[in-house]
Formats: structure tokens, sequence, C-alpha cells
């Protein structure tokens, strides 16, 4: 559950944010924790930086969001750029949680560079799914080139409505690439 106490009021007294570069600062001295003028929050392992405000620790994209819109997010805040600690007002929007988990980096071990596309090492064919729920995939089926591949990775996503989630798609990215779309 989320604590959603603070208001924009108490926030703006005593914190303020900058919309071009996402950084807050404090307007107030609070013994120990801030000193006015200096930066606020921390990066924490998972890469968002937190802010704690009468002591309850929140991330600071949910606070810009509280800060510029005058209300708790009901739902997730992505960072389009998918830099966790990016809180430029441009670099945040109001997402479902499905939808933010379809905007994610590339996994490291991918060698295809398009997700959910891999190469299958017995059968030198491509391996195509696409992650439709939280747990759920759906297989696509498996492709002699990686090209028709893409493709068929790029018409699930349009069929399962990745590209309101996505800011960019790799699939699309390679696709258009190489003049296929």
């Amino acid at each position: 559950m989320r604590n959603t106490d603070l208001s924009q009021k108490r926030l703006k007294f005593l914190l303020h944010y900058e919309p071009w570069t996402g950084i807050f600062t404090w307007r107030v001295y609070r013994i120990q924790i801030a000193r006015v003028g200096y930066r606020a929050g921390f990066i924490k392992e998972s890469g968002y930086r937190c802010i704690s405000v009468d002591n309850v620790s929140y991330r600071s994209g949910r606070l810009a969001w509280l800060y510029m819109e005058g209300y708790w997010p009901e739902h997730e805040v992505d960072h389009k750029d998918l830099v966790r600690d990016n809180d430029k007002w441009d670099n945040l929007r109001h997402k479902t949680s499905q939808c933010n988990s379809r905007n994610r980096s590339i996994r490291t071990d991918n060698t295809t560079g398009v997700a959910g596309v891999m190469l299958a090492k017995k059968t030198l064919k491509y391996r195509v799914q696409i992650g439709i729920s939280p747990g759920k995939k759906k297989f696509m089926g498996t492709f002699k080139n990686l090209d028709d591949a893409v493709m068929a990775r790029w018409e699930a996503e349009k069929r399962y409505n990745f590209p309101n989630c996505l800011v960019c798609s790799s699939s699309f990215l390679y696709l258009k690439g190489r003049n296929l779309i």
C-alpha cells in the first residue's frame, strides 16, 4: 500500500523540483537530513532515487508527479528512457504496471538485439515469444531467418497493444533500420 498522506502543498513547502533537470532540492533545513539548497534523496540499489519526507520514503518520480500535477498517480510513474533516476518531467509518464513492465531494457543475455527473439542453439532457428500479461508468455513460432522472426515479434507487439507502452520497440527499430517497414 502506498502512503499518500503527503500533500502537494506540504511537498512544495519542503522541496523545490526543477522539471528541466528532474532534481529536488531542500527549501528548509532539517536536522541531520538536509540543508537548504542541497539535493534531496539517495539512490537505492534498485537505481531509483528516493526522498524521505516526514519519515516516509518516496520514489522521486512519484513526488515529481505530485509536485507537478497536484495528485498522486494511480498507477506507476515510468521513466521513458529507462534511466531510473532521470526524473526530468518530460521523461516521466503515468502507466499501469503491465505497461511499465513492457518498457524495459533488453536482457543482457539477448544475442539478437531484439526483445523476445532468441536463437535456439540446437536448431539454429529463431524463437519468438511475447509476454502478454504477468507470468503469461505467448509463443509466436520459430523462423529460419532473423528478419522474419523480428517481423513476427513486431506484429505480436501491435496485436497486444505494446506500441502504447513502449517508448521505442527494439523490433520496430530493427525493421526500420533495414527498411523492412
